[in-house]
């Protein structure tokens, strides 16, 4: 299926330059990792987006993750249209405030006191706040290519757009703050405890995504997670799982309940809003009542909280706990998928990586596999982008990033993904064609 041309899209995209930093509010967005010029979506509809030149376009990326059930979710418009006649913020507390936090805690093992915000960022900075505050240390120790948000202590190293823009070591983050954060590659434990036995009593955390989703997908080796867990336990650190792109995504209670380790904390984030800015920290109860009033790290939010989000995370999150068997549906589905690509890719003698669990996964142009940040820039990216854009002409929308993964839906079906494996095949042909 070709595409029309996009001269709503461009024309818009020309206006934003004018009036938005690279004409979008995030990075990635800007499509110059993969070439060409952004597509400005108008609306969507379940498994699929629909841009402002009449295109539809199957999603992949599903919001980044937010859209586990698909976009415009009958179930969660009505849990929104039910409370926007009583108004769309208080700044005080609410009742959906309370429920959401006894789920959160009865699906997430991790967690036993949980605080709301507004955002994965301000979910991942407070984490670090607190973890300092708790033990009384400053340093803490983040993973190569792990993108924990926007925050100053994280952009050392960092992945998704950063790594596509080329300035991992953002200008703006101030040597002192560089200073407190250690950087380790990712599954690489004597990485870990060189960094630990080198810095003695002065680690307040380590900071993780048990499953790296901002360097292309990358999947924890065995034992890693375990080995950071015992680390951590010796040296009294506390181990901070930022779940917020799996968190409600690989299992009711993330990846930390998919391989049966525990942190002292999470973050979350996208699914918990239903597609609304929500965040969330949680974890045991001595470290959370370190949080003002009842402790004395503070962090606050006029909108946290905020009834709407609160009605659309909660259709959400309640949906997902009552239907464990979707778990089941999206592993199946993403196995489909993943299959199907690597025949296609064998049949034409291609050299490609795909990594995958559940519903999530990456391709990568290399042969060689993919398993930390410095082994994901090993992919030819720009074998990536003309991909890219040959799958958006065949109506599938994919990251416009290698540094990306991508995100399915319980609206993706046995059809729809046999359209996705048509127009890979027909895309990658054009690709070996070139090549």
């Amino acid at each position: 299926m070709n595409q029309k041309r996009n001269e709503a899209s461009l024309k818009l995209f020309q206006r934003a330059q004018e009036l938005i930093p690279g004409g979008v509010n995030s990075p990635v967005r800007a499509f110059k990792a993969v070439g060409g010029d952004p597509i400005f979506i108008k609306s969507a509809q379940g498994a699929h987006l629909y841009d402002e030149d009449g295109n539809q376009y199957l999603d992949l990326i599903n919001s980044w993750g937010p859209m586990i059930l698909g976009h415009a979710c009958e179930m969660v418009q009505e849990a929104v249209k039910a409370v926007l006649p009583h108004s769309f913020s208080y700044g005080a507390p609410t009742r959906r405030e309370v429920e959401i936090a006894e789920l959160i805690i009865s699906m997430v093992p991790s967690i036993e006191k949980v605080r709301m915000v507004n955002s994965g960022t301000e979910a991942t900075m407070s984490a670090i706040r607190v973890a300092r505050g708790f033990t009384g240390r400053d340093k803490f120790i983040k993973f190569e290519g792990c993108y924990h948000g926007h925050g100053d202590s994280f952009l050392i190293s960092a992945g998704s757009g950063a790594i596509t823009l080329g300035v991992p070591d953002s200008p703006g983050v101030t040597k002192g703050v560089a200073q407190d954060t250690i950087t380790v590659p990712y599954n690489n434990l004597e990485a870990v405890k060189l960094a630990v036995a080198a810095a003695p009593g002065e680690i307040a955390a380590i900071i993780i995504e048990p499953v790296a989703g901002n360097m292309g997908l990358v999947v924890p080796e065995p034992g890693f997670l375990q080995g950071l867990r015992d680390i951590c336990t010796k040296e009294n650190i506390i181990l901070i799982f930022d779940e917020v792109m799996t968190g409600f995504r690989l299992a009711k209670g993330g990846a930390q309940e998919r391989f049966g380790v525990i942190p002292d904390m999470t973050t979350l984030g996208k699914i918990i809003g239903g597609g609304f800015p929500v965040g969330a920290y949680g974890g045991r109860k001595d470290i959370m009542n370190a949080v003002a009033p009842v402790g004395p790290v503070y962090q606050a939010g006029t909108l946290s909280g905020n009834p709407v989000a609160m009605a659309a995370g909660l259709a959400t999150l309640n949906y997902l706990n009552e239907h464990e068997e979707i778990y089941g549906y999206l592993d199946n589905i993403g196995d489909k998928l993943v299959y199907g690509m690597r025949e296609n890719m064998a049949q034409l003698g291609m050299d490609f990586t795909i990594n995958h669990i559940g519903s999530m996964f990456s391709i990568f142009f290399t042969r060689q596999p993919v398993k930390d940040f410095e082994s994901a820039k090993k992919s030819n990216l720009g074998l990536f982008g003309k991909y890219f854009n040959n799958m958006l002409q065949h109506g599938i929308y994919l990251a416009p990033s290698q540094f990306e993964s991508l995100f399915l839906s319980t609206a993706l079906t046995d059809t729809l993904a046999n359209d996705y494996l048509e127009a890979n095949l027909e895309s990658l042909r054009a690709l070996k064609a070139f090549l």
